[in-house]
């Protein structure tokens, strides 16, 4: 993999891009504050030289006792170009809220969703804050480390036959 697209990440966001390197099989890596996505997201898809145009796949990683506790890590795609490039945010678990990048693809709603529903990130600007795989109801986010196992979730509210199904809602802890 061509490493001009973490130079012109580096030499555009100098203060948002705190680490770059080339991961496993060769993908760009770069380690993005997170205050900074939407802005460095937007780049990547708009710059010709980049032209990431292909929506992100997004997924979180818990590292309970570290901080950041979270990792967003973002993988992205150039269909015009053929390059990859991955994004690592960190995401602090006193204050789980980045910007999402719906607005940049539209197909990183599900991906934003799902982190929500599993992780208890929110994004910010999200257009559906529902959650994706939970229902309403549920109390936490199954895939932090920190989820247990043991214990009771709240039933689902009976729905009658007449009553449309809603979807799952924002609630949750």
């Amino acid at each position: 993999m061509s490493q001009a697209p973490l130079q012109k990440l580096k030499e555009r966001f100098p203060d948002a891009v705190t680490e770059t390197y080339a991961g496993k099989g060769g993908d760009a890596v770069a380690l993005v504050k997170k205050e900074s996505v939407a802005e460095v997201c937007r780049f990547l898809k708009d710059d010709p030289d980049l032209a990431f145009d292909m929506a992100p796949y997004i997924t979180a990683a818990d590292y309970m006792g570290s901080e950041p506790r979270f990792d967003l890590v973002y993988q992205m795609y150039s269909t015009k170009k053929n390059h990859r490039i991955r994004l690592r945010v960190g995401v602090p678990e006193g204050d789980p809220v980045v910007a999402s990048v719906t607005s940049i693809w539209k197909g990183a709603d599900w991906y934003e969703r799902y982190c929500w529903d599993m992780y208890g990130i929110r994004f910010a600007g999200h257009p559906d804050p529902r959650r994706l795989y939970m229902y309403e109801e549920f109390v936490g986010h199954p895939l932090r480390k920190d989820y247990s196992l043991r214990g009771r979730q709240p039933l689902m509210a009976e729905r009658t036959v007449d009553e449309p199904f809603r979807g799952p809602g924002p609630t949750g802890g």
